[in-house]
């Protein structure tokens, strides 16, 4: 005879999936979250729209903004802060920014090695607030984003059209990846 399930599991309940996304200047983020969602079947949230309780209601909860000044955007650092413990609750975390830099110097290009190094770079802040509020990170995505930012604005900005098509199946290919691990 099996065991009853506890009242907090829901077996007949597909997973759930909370987006919580910072998307400012020129909608990047935004884009990539919408690829995310709409293959995670998720809600897509702003920080100012969650209460940071809300978040245990979820079985699967997703971060993203643009980086800026090598790191996410701050209402989204301030609700990571925020959070109740979650116990190992599953969580990703997800970036657009214009540059890679690797060992100081700018570059437009990176290795598969160099790119994860930043994106581990990048996302450091928001990771160590959740994972100290007891999220387990199961993965990271990062991609180019368009950037006019300073004096970049004077020249048209920095990776316009970014994200690419490309650039959104790959966001894709991660979401699937991801509800596989849900599922």
């Amino acid at each position: 005879m099996e065991a009853p399930q506890a009242e907090t599991e829901a077996p007949n309940r597909p997973p759930r999936t909370l987006l919580v996304v910072v998307s400012l200047h020129h909608g990047s983020t935004e884009r990539v979250a919408r690829v995310l969602a709409r293959v995670l079947d998720a809600q897509v949230k702003s920080p100012g729209q969650v209460r940071p309780e809300e978040l245990l209601e979820y079985d699967l909860v997703g971060l993203g903004s643009g980086i800026y000044g090598e790191r996410h955007a701050e209402p989204l650092l301030d609700l990571g802060g925020r959070l109740p413990m979650a116990d190992g609750r599953r969580a990703f975390i997800f970036s657009t920014s214009s540059m890679v830099m690797t060992r100081g110097a700018f570059v437009l290009s990176a290795s598969t090695e160099e790119e994860r190094e930043r994106i581990a770079y990048d996302h450091r802040a928001l990771r160590e607030r959740l994972m100290s509020k007891g999220y387990v990170v199961v993965d990271e995505f990062k991609c180019k984003g368009w950037n006019t930012n300073s004096f970049l604005r004077l020249f048209g900005g920095m990776n316009r059209g970014r994200p690419s098509d490309e650039d959104l199946a790959a966001a894709e290919a991660f979401a699937e990846v991801l509800k596989r691990g849900k599922e």
